[in-house]
């Protein structure tokens, strides 16, 4: 049976991790779910192993990029998604993303939608969040073959907050066969420590880094 590594990147992730795990184990699909612990100082541990998850632990913080990089290594499934512990999966996202490897055999990875919602526990009620579905995040929507990582390496542990485009930019270069689908797989929380808000200057010092480097190859 075809088995997905899913893997959960996680910094004191008490206060939103169980949810995201119930939409895992809601998929219907045969699974294993890595978290890696990357420093926390709350019960993240314990609730990955309530919830008999594979438990990789970061003694101290090494960031989100990092922890990819360990549970990839750690991984033994035939397919690779990435969740985030604030984020929910749609029902039958997994299902419907496997159902195209059916259709096409030279399908390397699948890209989806993701839609931003505002959490309840938000201080700002009444923020600007997009409204309508969006591709652009990595989290939740992108599944990929195992071995597209054998092709492509490992994510640049140099990049903290560009892997996205730093991603799909691999998956050009090594001409990885990709598909859109017009379909939400992920809810996407908007809450008062996105990842987003509390490393924005990292964010757009990675982009001019990522772009800097496409211009290099165009050249």
């Amino acid at each position: 049976m075809t088995k997905v590594s899913i893997i959960m990147p996680v910094k004191n992730g008490s206060n939103y991790m169980q949810e995201a795990i119930d939409s895992i184990k809601n998929q219907g699909v045969d699974f294993e779910l890595i978290v890696v612990n990357d420093g926390s100082e709350d019960n993240t541990e314990q609730i990955a192993r309530e919830n008999n998850c594979i438990v990789i632990n970061h003694e101290t913080t090494q960031g989100a990029v990092t922890a990819k990089n360990s549970g990839l290594r750690a991984a033994s499934g035939d397919y690779i998604l990435f969740c985030d512990h604030d984020d929910v999966l749609t029902d039958n996202a997994i299902k419907t993303m496997l159902d195209e490897f059916d259709r096409d055999k030279e399908l390397m990875a699948v890209y989806t939608k993701i839609k931003d919602f505002i959490s309840a526990d938000a201080k700002n009620q009444n923020q600007t969040i997009k409204k309508e579905p969006y591709y652009g995040c990595l989290a939740g929507t992108v599944l990929l073959k195992k071995e597209v990582f054998e092709k492509i390496g490992l994510f640049d542990e140099n990049v903290q907050a560009g892997e996205v485009i730093s991603l799909m930019a691999k998956l050009e270069k090594y001409n990885i066969k990709l598909k859109r689908l017009d379909f939400i797989s992920c809810n996407r929380r908007i809450h008062d420590t996105n990842y987003g808000k509390t490393n924005r200057k990292n964010e757009f010092k990675d982009y001019a880094t990522l772009l800097r480097q496409k211009l290099r190859e165009v050249k």
